[in-house]
C-alpha cells in the first residue's frame, strides 16, 4: 500500500487542522491505519489509531480528547481532525498503515508509511 498524506500548515496555538492520508496499490480495509509524529531528536511518538473496520479508535496521552481520527473505506482515506492545538504538537505527521490483526500496535513498527506533513503551531 502507497500512503500519501496532507493537510499540514501553519496555525496558531488554540487553532484546528485536519489532515488527510490517502491509500493506494492495497485493499484499504485490510489495514489499520494510523497517524504519528516526531521532531528532531526524538522517536516517532504514537498519536492515533483505527482499526480496519472503524470500529475502535484508540489515541496518545497527549493528543486525547483534542484529536480524532477517522476513516472512509469507500475513500481509502483517513482523516486526523486536530482541534485546540499547541506549540508542542509542532512536528513531523505520518499516515501508517499496518496488516497485522488483533490490538492497534503504538510503536513505530508499521508495515507502510507516508512522506510526513509538516504541522507547526505558533504561541
Amino acid at each position: 500500500v502507497q500512503l500519501q498524506a496532507s493537510g499540514g500548515g501553519l496555525v496558531q496555538a488554540g487553532g484546528s487542522l485536519r489532515l488527510s492520508c490517502v491509500a493506494s496499490r492495497g485493499t484499504f480495509s485490510r489495514y489499520h491505519m494510523g497517524w504519528f509524529r516526531q521532531t528532531p531528536g526524538k522517536e516517532r511518538e504514537f498519536v492515533a489509531g483505527v482499526t480496519w473496520s472503524g470500529g475502535t479508535t484508540q489515541y496518545g496521552d497527549s493528543v486525547k480528547g483534542r484529536f480524532t481520527m477517522s476513516r472512509d473505506n469507500a475513500k481509502n482515506t483517513v482523516y486526523l481532525q486536530m482541534n485546540n492545538l499547541k506549540p508542542e504538537d509542532t512536528a513531523l505527521y505520518y499516515c501508517a498503515a499496518d496488516q497485522r490483526a488483533g490490538w492497534i500496535v503504538t510503536t513505530p513498527t508499521w508495515d507502510a508509511w507516508g512522506q510526513g506533513t509538516l504541522v507547526t503551531v505558533s504561541s
